[in-house]
Parts: C-alpha cells; sequence; structure tokens
C-alpha cells in the first residue's frame, strides 16, 4: 500500500501545482509562485486535513526536481554567451554581489540576525529569479533592447555566482559550528574551481561527440537514456566530491548548451524538467506555515525592502563603476530586483546544514513574493524612474562620471596598444586551464582510487598493485597538461624577457637570457609547491611513488613524441569547441534598438496545434492585417533572418515579431490562437501505394507544382520510378510522363481517391 499512497501524494502535488500555477498565470504572475502557494496550500500546517500523507517522499522527489531545474539553467549559459557578455558586465556583477553582501553585513545586526545568518541572506539576495525577469521582460517587450540584453546579461552572471554560493555554503555550513579557519573555506573553493575546470574539459572533449553519436541513431528512447544517465552520473559525482547535487547538473547543462543538439535535449528534458521543478517549489511551500508569516513579517519586509532597494542600487553602482550611463544603470538595476529560485535553494540549504532556523524558508519565500509582485511595476515603470535620477543627479558628479568614463576608454584602448599584455595573456590563461586541471586529477583521485580499492584486493596482481597501475595511469594522463604548462610558461620567460630588455633596457640586452632563466626558475618552483599541496603521498608504501615514478619513465620514454601530439590534438580540438562560432540563439546582426520609433521585438513560440502551423508568411499577411512583421525565425537551434514570403511555420518555431508594442501584442496573440475544432489524424492510418500512369490519364505532362496533390486530395508523390530510374521526394518542376510509376503517401480514402483522379480524363474542382 506504500506505493499506492506515493502515488496519491505525487498526483496531489503535481494536480494542484499545475491548477494553482495556471491561475498565477492568468493573473499575470510567475508560475513559480503559483507553486509556492500550492505547496502552502497541501502543507501539513494548513489545513485542518493533510492532503499528503509522508512529506518525506515528496522531498526526496524534490531532489530530482533541484536537478532538472540546475541542469535547464545551466543550458541557459555557454562559454561562448558568457564571453559575449564582456569583462565590463562580469564585473559589475561581480561588484554587485560585493555590494548586496556589505549591505546585508550593514543591516544584519539591525534586523537582529547573527553573523552566519547575515552570510546566508547576502546570498539569497546576490542572485535575481531568471524565471521572473524574462517573464517580465518578454511582457514589456524589452528582451531585444539594451537594457533588456543587459538585465540578462546579469542573471547569466548571477548563475555562475550562484553555483559557487551553493558550494561554497555548503562547506560554510559544515564548517560554521567548528570555528574553521578561512583557510579551509580558501582551499574548498580552490578545489571547487578545480572540478569544474575538470569536469568542464572532459565535458567538452566527450559530451558533443556523444550526443552526436546518439542523434544519429534515429532512435528517441536511447539518447535520452544516455542523457539522463550522464545527468545523474555528474550530479552524483558532485555530491561525492564533498559539493552539491546541484554543481553537477549545473556543469552538464552549461556543457550541453555549447552543442548543436541542444534543443533537442532541452526539448527531450522539457517534461521531466516541468513536472519535477514544480514538485520541488511545492516541496518548499509545504514546509511554510503560512501562520508564521505573521511572526516574522518585520523580516520579511525588512529583506524584501533590502532586495528591492539593495539590489537595484548595487547593480546600478556596478554598471556605472564599469562605464554604463546613468539611465542605462538604472533602469537595468531596476529590472533586476526579483527574487525567486535560488534564493529558496540557499534558504533551504542554511536550514539543512543546522545553521538556519526553519522560519528562514517562511522569510525567503515571503520576500521573494513581494519582489515577485513588485517586478512589473518597476519594469514598465523603468525608464520614467531612471530619466528621473539622471536629472536628479548632481552636476558635479555628472561632470565626474564622465571624466571617469573618458579615463576608462583611454585605459581600454592602452590595454588594447599594450603589446606584452596581448601576447601574454592566452598563454596565462592557458597556464591557469592546464595547472587547475591537474589539480583536479590529483585532487579528487583519493575518491576514486577508494572506489577502486572496494571493487579489488588491495595486492590484486602483484603488492600494492591497484595503487601503482592507477596512480600511473593519473601521472600520465597528467603529464600532457604539465608539458603544455612548462611550454608555455617557458615562452611566456622568453617573450617577457625580449620585451623587456627591448622596450625598456636596450642597452643591458645581453641580460635576458639570465631574466629569462630566473622567470622560468620562479615559475617551475611555484608549479612544484602549488602541485606538492594536492598530491596524495598518504596510504601506502613509501616505494610506491619510486615505482610509478619508473613506470611513468618508461612509458614516457617510448611514447613521449606521442604524448606531445595527443596534447597537441587535445588543445586544438577544446579550442575549437570552445571558439567556434554558432548561429543558434543570437540576435540578427541588423536588429537595432531605435528609441524614438517606438519598436517593440517579441519572441513567441508557435504552439504544437496553432492554426498558423504550415503557412507561409505570405499566406499569413501578418503586415498586411496587423501591422507587425516577422523578422527572424529560429528553427532547431538555428536561426533564419529575415525570411521571405515562401518561408513556412511549423510547430515549436521560436518566432521573432517586430513592430509596435500594439501590433507585437496582436500578432503574437495571432500566432497562438488555436481553433476549438481540431483535425483529427494518426500516422498509423497513413500508407504507401503506387499508381501507373496510363496514356490516356489527364495528369500526363503535368508538372507537381501544377498538380498540387496535397491541396487537392491530401497525397504526397513521394518518388516516381520511370523506366526503372527511381526518384525520391521529387521537385514540383517534375514532369509526369506516360507509365510513370507514382509513390503515393496518405491514407487509404486519399489514395483511393488520387487513383480515381489519375485514371480520369478531368481533374477535380480545387478545394
Amino acid at each position: 500500500m506504500h506505493g499506492i499512497d506515493f502515488i496519491q501524494d505525487l498526483a496531489v502535488v503535481v494536480l494542484i501545482a499545475g491548477l494553482v500555477g495556471w491561475i498565477c498565470q492568468r493573473a499575470g504572475l510567475s508560475v513559480v509562485v503559483g507553486y509556492l502557494v500550492a505547496g502552502m496550500a497541501i502543507g501539513p500546517y494548513n489545513l485542518p486535513v493533510a492532503l499528503v500523507s509522508d512529506i518525506n517522499r515528496i522531498e526526496t522527489l524534490s531532489q530530482m526536481g533541484l536537478v532538472f531545474l540546475m541542469f535547464s539553467i545551466g543550458m541557459k549559459l555557454s562559454l561562448r554567451k558568457l564571453r559575449k557578455l564582456g569583462l565590463p558586465l562580469v564585473l559589475a556583477t561581480a561588484i554587485e554581489a560585493l555590494i548586496i553582501y556589505q549591505l546585508a553585513r550593514a543591516t544584519g545586526g539591525l534586523m537582529g540576525l547573527s553573523a552566519v545568518e547575515t552570510v546566508f541572506v547576502g546570498a539569497m539576495l546576490m542572485i535575481s529569479s531568471s524565471a521572473v525577469i524574462i517573464k517580465v521582460l518578454t511582457e514589456i517587450g524589452a528582451t531585444h533592447e539594451k537594457t533588456g540584453q543587459m538585465a540578462m546579461g546579469v542573471f547569466v552572471v548571477e548563475d555562475v555566482i550562484a553555483v559557487l554560493l551553493l558550494t561554497g555554503l555548503s562547506s560554510y555550513a559544515s564548517l560554521a559550528g567548528t570555528h574553521a579557519e578561512s583557510a579551509t573555506i580558501s582551499h574548498t573553493l580552490l578545489l571547487l574551481t578545480a572540478f569544474i575546470v575538470l569536469v568542464g574539459i572532459i565535458g567538452v572533449l566527450f559530451v558533443p561527440w556523444l550526443l552526436k553519436k546518439l542523434s544519429l541513431t534515429g532512435s528517441a528512447e536511447l539518447p535520452t537514456l544516455v542523457q539522463a544517465g550522464l545527468l545523474f552520473v555528474l550530479a552524483t559525482a558532485a555530491h561525492r566530491a564533498g559539493f552539491s547535487l546541484a554543481l553537477g547538473a549545473f556543469l552538464l547543462g552549461a556543457i550541453v548548451a555549447d552543442t548543436p543538439q541542444r534543443t533537442q535535449v532541452d526539448r527531450t528534458f522539457e517534461g521531466l524538467r516541468d513536472v519535477f521543478s514544480a514538485v520541488f517549489f511545492v516541496a518548499i511551500g509545504m514546509l511554510i506555515d503560512v501562520r508564521s508569516l505573521f511572526d516574522v513579517w518585520g523580516l520579511v519586509l525588512a529583506v524584501a525592502a533590502l532586495a528591492l532597494f539593495g539590489r537595484s542600487l548595487a547593480c546600478a553602482t556596478g554598471l556605472l563603476i564599469t562605464g554604463s550611463p546613468t539611465v542605462e544603470a538604472v533602469r537595468v538595476g531596476l529590472l533586476v530586483v526579483p527574487i525567486g529560485e535560488f534564493t529558496f535553494i540557499i534558504a533551504q540549504l542554511g536550514i539543512a546544514g543546522g545553521v538556519l532556523p526553519k522560519s528562514f524558508q517562511t522569510v525567503a519565500v515571503g520576500a521573494a513574493l513581494v519582489t515577485t509582485f513588485a517586478a512589473p511595476i518597476l519594469a514598465r515603470r523603468s525608464s520614467k524612474i531612471a530619466n528621473w535620477v539622471s536629472t536628479c543627479e548632481p552636476g558635479w558628479l555628472s561632470a565626474w562620471l564622465r571624466v571617469y568614463r573618458g579615463w576608462l576608454d583611454r585605459l581600454r584602448q592602452h590595454e588594447a596598444r599594450n603589446i606584452l599584455w596581448q601576447l601574454s595573456k592566452k598563454r596565462l590563461i592557458q597556464i591557469g586551464v592546464e595547472l587547475l586541471l591537474v589539480t583536479g586529477l590529483f585532487a579528487f583521485s583519493g575518491s576514486l582510487l577508494a572506489v577502486l580499492l572496494a571493487q579489488v584486493s588491495r595486492d590484486w596482481l602483484f603488492p600494492y598493485g591497484p595503487q601503482i597501475l592507477f596512480w600511473s595511469g593519473i601521472t600520465l594522463l597528467s603529464l600532457a597538461p604539465l608539458i603544455a604548462i612548462w611550454r608555455n610558461l617557458s615562452a611566456l620567460a622568453m617573450l617577457v624577457a625580449e620585451v623587456v630588455f627591448t622596450a625598456y633596457i636596450s642597452q643591458a640586452a645581453r641580460f635576458a637570457p639570465m631574466l629569462e632563466l630566473a622567470l622560468k626558475l620562479v615559475g617551475g618552483l611555484m608549479i612544484f609547491l602549488w602541485l606538492s599541496a594536492f598530491l596524495p603521498l598518504s596510504g601506502g608504501a613509501r616505494w610506491v611513488p619510486l615505482v610509478v615514478v619508473l613506470v611513468v619513465a618508461v612509458v614516457v620514454g617510448f611514447f613521449r613524441r606521442k604524448l606531445i601530439y595527443w596534447h597537441s590534438v587535445l588543445e586544438v580540438e577544446l579550442q575549437e569547441r570552445l571558439t567556434q562560432t554558432a548561429s543558434r540563439g543570437s540576435a540578427p546582426g541588423w536588429l537595432l534598438n531605435h528609441a524614438e520609433w517606438n519598436i517593440a521585438l517579441v519572441e513567441c513560440v508557435i504552439p504544437d496545434l496553432a492554426d498558423v502551423r504550415g503557412c507561409t508568411l505570405g499566406e499569413l499577411g501578418l503586415r498586411a492585417n496587423l501591422g507587425c512583421t516577422i523578422a527572424g525565425v529560429e528553427r532547431q537551434g538555428v536561426l533564419i533572418e529575415n525570411p521571405s514570403a515562401t518561408f513556412a511555420l511549423y510547430p515549436r518555431d521560436r518566432v521573432l515579431l517586430l513592430g509596435n508594442p500594439a501590433q507585437t501584442a496582436a500578432g503574437k496573440s495571432f500566432i497562438h490562437r488555436v481553433s476549438e475544432s481540431l483535425p483529427q489524424s494518426d500516422f498509423d492510418d497513413v500508407r504507401m501505394d503506387t499508381v501507373t500512369l496510363q496514356e490516356n490519364s489527364v495528369i500526363v505532362g503535368m508538372t507537381l507544382a501544377e498538380l498540387a496533390p496535397t491541396q487537392k486530395v491530401g497525397v504526397q508523390i513521394a518518388g516516381i520510378n520511370r523506366q526503372g530510374v527511381r526518384i525520391l521526394n521529387p521537385g514540383g518542376a517534375e514532369k509526369l510522363l506516360v507509365n510513370d510509376e507514382l509513390l503515393v503517401l496518405g491514407t487509404n480514402e486519399q489514395i483511393s481517391a488520387f487513383v480515381s483522379w489519375a485514371l480520369k480524363l478531368s481533374l477535380p474542382t480545387g478545394q
């Protein structure tokens, strides 16, 4: 009966979540709000009769929801997208997070919070709700405006910060009661970075190859199973490494985001993500006692006010520091005020770690609801507020900002002219990435060895056999990046010595080799000190490392050139994967926002059963009837810019409408329209048959375009067998000849109608 009870609980959760979410959506609110409200409604605290018998089961399912939610958030992020944001926006978001944290620290004491609680409140306020922001931007038609693009860039960077926060806070929560030193936390953050780099490099090299192979199988279930397996494996690996499940799921999503199969994967997991994400938010709502809101209403309002004013102020300040105009900075700050998904996750993390009271979940939900309600109001009035702030700006501040922006422009120009920096920055990045890769290999090798020793004997094959083979393999894997580190370091030392003595101390050029040697020695010493901190040398006999070194030396002696070659191939492959351009999801180059024209650019997705499916743009006549036009269509991850009148629309196409706000709203309603009476069809009723044309058939001599069999009787001509020569999928210009054997696709009724048509001497009347 336990299984029946579980299904009953799940049915209640999903059904009520769907109904309440639909009501909230109709009211113009985020569906996340509906899920939270649904959880509060069916939770054990707010009704005399509990609708869910076992909350623990739902909480277990919510962990799956967290995995799918973080996977979908990672899918919105990509390395290319992050690179396109530019360093100023990344720095502005980092400054914003720092300011919010300092504001939380400054006001935490006034709100009666402890030091630990203040840390978590600051983290809760650092991350905005991407779901709410995207919904609000879509509603006001600002998704393709510069400020809207910047707001989306801010929450993309915040998603990265959120993952780092989740991992760092989990460590902080476990160490809070032990008075751990900051060095311990720093070590954890370093391991986190190494884990991300290790998983990222392996994933970027392996996952796209695997997805490509799976996409060629033609099977729908096999790619789904493998991708789900990868998702759970990475989530579990992150947990085993001492981090959260969310980290592994997020990393896989970010890796998949840069693959051509991104759209297919997103569509595959769309249903699972929606269901389990809803369960996750409902589970959070079930932990909320509505009556407790009255007990902590003051703290709820304080946190909400800090989110509304603190986040907008912090974001605007960060953008001003990085050189954005005042109007632009203030408006972006007003667009990113809502908090949501990550706020709940961080609060739940603190509660589970025992460093936060259970009331904090209530505070998080209450503050998120306030900001969610306020977000549309602030967004619609953001332009007016930003212009007002600009007019109130003191003259001395405006003059200082102009001077400051000019200094930033000169600094950027100087950076572009700095030959040493331009030549060395790429090698510095490569050295950093390779070091983190090696660090990850050695730092997490102990956990892998423990798994191996759990399967085989410690003295398998020979004394300490598994350890020797394992460490030999790890060392060989690390040799290629270590060689690359040394080669980049040597090239960098030579470059620095050459530039320094050529540009600055040309009269002492003979000392350049000495400086080069010194730089190599210092670099080698730093690498040794770095690696020695992570080499796990304990747990075995003292002679084991010596044997490992001998084994590696023998392998290197025979395969040195191969190792260098393999690393070069992998390095080139990695660079290609990270730098190759993709048309997916990028806005057309000719789409520029001109505020004076009151242009709105609105995205909408064509429903599966929409009336416009299969219609060409010419047949729709949007410009003539509604005044708007379709500027672009994204289909299966490929962007078609400025499509022609003969371009046909299909379900799940992402359409970009251009016009004024009223025209785009009307166009969106028209595209989303679904008739009440839908044509019923079943693919199982479709069959193929052959029809041979006789000499007296009137359709002989006609082209397929003139014949138009699909429009007349509903069949398709899939092929023509002409005197032994088979033409598959013939074009419209193909002319029908006597004795042609036509391969006809359609239902029994449609094929019968076509046969009688083809054997008659007159054409049927077109529909």
